[in-house]
């Protein structure tokens, strides 16, 4: 295939790592308390790119605002919303060193213990991240959240007790990720927790009904907030260390679907809405005794899809997790402008794509960089893992 020449690639300098000013401190906390009432304003007049037809008469999208919440004094706004903590007050340099274990590692405990043993033991992990909420919307534990209990999202019998005794007596400490909006469960469960067309009030889906089009769970809506919260929460309140929040980003929209949705999706601040409830789980997390990190997808940022950390003087989160997933890139990254083709070994692809995208990462104190995908071995991952080094990142997790 004749590859296009797109944008011209250079190799990145090494990184500077900073925090913010005061300054940009305070700047970030106030901005962050009016977004956040901002969002219960604009609640669930947002939605996705296809219309979904089916609507049924009489459904019903009103619910509880977060600001209704606050002013009957309910118990779970108050763990939503929190008081805005200082990042310099939770977060500091620091190297991470993590393995990741798979959702298969958790059908059962036995299956569990296997995963940790299996854990190289030359590489000084410190942390093992567990997959407790993944992309589409499953949860792989037992929650009491009633969006997880009523959607039937919940896929693993084991309890959040049972997975933190089990990642310490193996040594390590754990770490949760919990997958954000992309999620297809809760809006096809509560569909005023996904994206609501503008002007008929009706569900958006990604695609045609026939060709398998699914919701979206969005930033602008209170239901996925509170209950993205509460499993943080959960988490936190369990003993894991720190969360790892992943997916945070738009669907792809395409030119009718940013028509129907309105300018609130095809604005040049939409970010705002991302970074405000990046905020928003950060408080959560910390309030309950936890950190939290931002986990992107390098696939997402070199399609242009880095709402959430475009701007790091708005986000208290310092901490980002970039993953590199050698499953997906192998079979090419495509752009409007250009096809990216990622050949040779594991250390090759990581080695382009960190020239590609590490200057998306500038202005955070904290990278870690994630080598996952089950097409290569660890031994190919571990491997890959040295090519960290040369774009001066010490921090990394494997799996």
């Amino acid at each position: 295939m004749k590859k296009n020449k797109g944008r011209k690639i250079y190799k990145t300098k090494e990184k500077n790592y900073y925090g913010k000013s005061p300054a940009g401190k305070a700047f970030s906390a106030g901005l962050s308390v009016l977004l956040i009432g901002g969002i219960g304003f604009i609640g669930y007049s947002i939605a996705e790119p296809i219309v979904n037809y089916s609507k049924k008469k009489g459904d019903n999208t009103s619910t509880t605002s977060i600001s209704e919440q606050l002013e009957q004094g309910s118990e779970l706004s108050t763990d939503i919303i929190g008081e805005t903590i200082p990042p310099a007050e939770n977060i500091g340099v620091e190297d991470f060193r993590a393995a990741a274990v798979t959702t298969l590692d958790l059908t059962s405990i036995d299956s569990l213990n296997a995963a940790l043993s299996r854990i190289p033991q030359n590489l000084n992990i410190e942390y093992v991240e567990v997959p407790l909420k993944v992309s589409g919307g499953e949860v792989y534990y037992l929650s009491s959240a009633f969006y997880a209990t009523q959607s039937g999202a919940i896929q693993s019998s084991l309890t959040l007790s049972e997975i933190v005794k089990a990642v310490k007596d193996a040594g390590y400490k754990p770490a949760a990720i919990i997958s954000t909006f992309k999620d297809h469960i809760l809006p096809r469960t509560d569909r005023a927790g996904g994206y609501i067309t503008e002007a008929t009030d009706e569900q958006w889906i990604d695609n045609n009904a026939d060709s398998g089009g699914k919701p979206w769970a969005s930033p602008y809506s209170d239901i996925a907030l509170k209950y993205i919260s509460e499993l943080v929460t959960e988490a936190a309140d369990a003993g894991f260390e720190k969360i790892i929040c992943s997916d945070m980003v738009y669907p792809d929209f395409r030119s009718y679907d940013l028509e129907i949705l309105g300018s609130k999706v095809s604005s040049s601040n939409r970010y705002m809405a991302l970074t405000s409830a990046a905020n928003v789980f950060y408080d959560t997390a910390v309030s309950k005794g936890a950190s939290m990190q931002i986990e992107v997808s390098a696939e997402d940022l070199l399609k242009g899809k880095n709402d959430v950390i475009s701007q790091p003087m708005m986000l208290n989160v310092s901490s980002i997790v970039l993953n590199i997933n050698i499953d997906s890139i192998s079979y090419g990254v495509y752009t409007n402008e250009t096809v990216y083709e990622f050949s040779g070994t594991a250390s090759d692809k990581v080695k382009k794509m960190l020239q590609l995208v590490s200057d998306n990462l500038r202005g955070f104190r904290n990278i870690a960089v994630r080598i996952s995908g089950s097409s290569v071995g660890t031994d190919e991952l571990i491997k890959a893992k040295e090519v960290i080094g040369e774009f001066g990142y010490r921090s990394f997790v494997i799996g």
